[in-house]
């Protein structure tokens, strides 16, 4: 029996909202910040290599392997790591809030590298974007440390995710995604390997990890994009736009975390202005809103 394309979504928005979650445990037992991305981008690339294997997916060659590799750079290293320093700094809600700031980096970028014009979507959408971080460093909450260096990693986060979408849009037709995965997150684990001090971990901190690395990664993204087959992106877009609110629902049960009702207007602000992008633009990048 097929599962629903919709409940496929949810299941992708629901495990890619525990991974500020996971990712605060992980810490919370010891392990760095950049040891949980390291980790993260190690173990699920060495899944999704098995999965590229078993399917004889091909992989990226010449030019397009560099391309992928200088992807893994930034998509994977710093984008991992940026999130989970994010999440130390500010608490998982703030994180996942902040990561919705993608679609405006990508209509910045579109407007300033590749001539496109700003119409009246994509303005409304960059100005309600920078409204909502404003709103969000103005309100603050309870278990939420808005600070600059919160901020600086979640936008951060958000700038190296809208890669994405552009990365997605010239190689996902082109390759099956898993085969693009087992080079780029490979190549991200090593570029992090030189700044990450390993700890002694406990069975706790490994259970975290592997959830990460196979649940928020791995099958988030395949439940994703199997929804996607048989669903249009903006609809996929909408019902995938719930992850920051389980995010959020997790953290201020498990962990205290509660924006103001301030900060709270300015967190649907950003993640509306997404929806008003993704509405516009249909993106065609199919790890869009995030496979991280």
């Amino acid at each position: 029996m097929r599962v629903p394309a919709p409940l496929l979504i949810l299941v992708a928005a629901v495990l890619w909202g525990l991974l500020g979650i996971l990712g605060k445990n992980a810490q919370g037992a010891g392990v760095s910040p950049l040891e949980v991305a390291f980790w993260r981008a190690a173990l699920a690339g060495g899944l999704y290599a098995l999965h590229a294997l078993v399917t004889r997916a091909p992989l990226p060659r010449g030019r397009d392997l560099l391309v992928t590799a200088a992807f893994g750079v930034l998509g994977v290293s710093v984008f991992y790591g940026s999130y989970q320093l994010a999440v130390r700094a500010g608490g998982a809600s703030l994180a996942s809030v902040l990561l919705y700031t993608a679609p405006a980096f990508v209509a910045l970028f579109g407007w300033a590298v590749l001539r496109e014009r700003l119409g009246v979507r994509e303005m409304t959408a960059v100005v309600g974007t920078l409204a909502g971080i404003a709103l969000i460093s103005l309100g603050g909450g309870q278990g939420v440390s808005v600070t600059g260096a919160a901020l600086g990693w979640g936008l951060v986060a958000g700038f190296t995710y809208s890669l994405y979408y552009l990365y997605g849009k010239a190689f996902f037709g082109r390759y099956s995604p898993p085969a693009l995965l087992a080079v780029a997150l490979p190549v991200g684990a090593l570029c992090l390997l030189p700044f990450v001090s390993f700890s002694a971990k406990t069975s706790g901190a490994w259970g975290s990890l592997w959830a990460i690395a196979v649940f928020s990664t791995y099958l988030a993204y395949l439940a994703y994009s199997a929804g996607l087959k048989h669903l249009p992106a903006t609809r996929a877009s909408v019902i995938a736009s719930l992850e920051p609110v389980v995010a959020a629902g997790l953290a201020a049960l498990l962990f205290g975390e509660r924006l103001s009702p301030t900060a709270l207007f300015g967190a649907a602000l950003v993640i509306g202005a997404a929806l008003l992008l993704s509405v516009e633009k249909r993106p065609a990048a199919q790890l869009s809103p995030r496979v991280e």
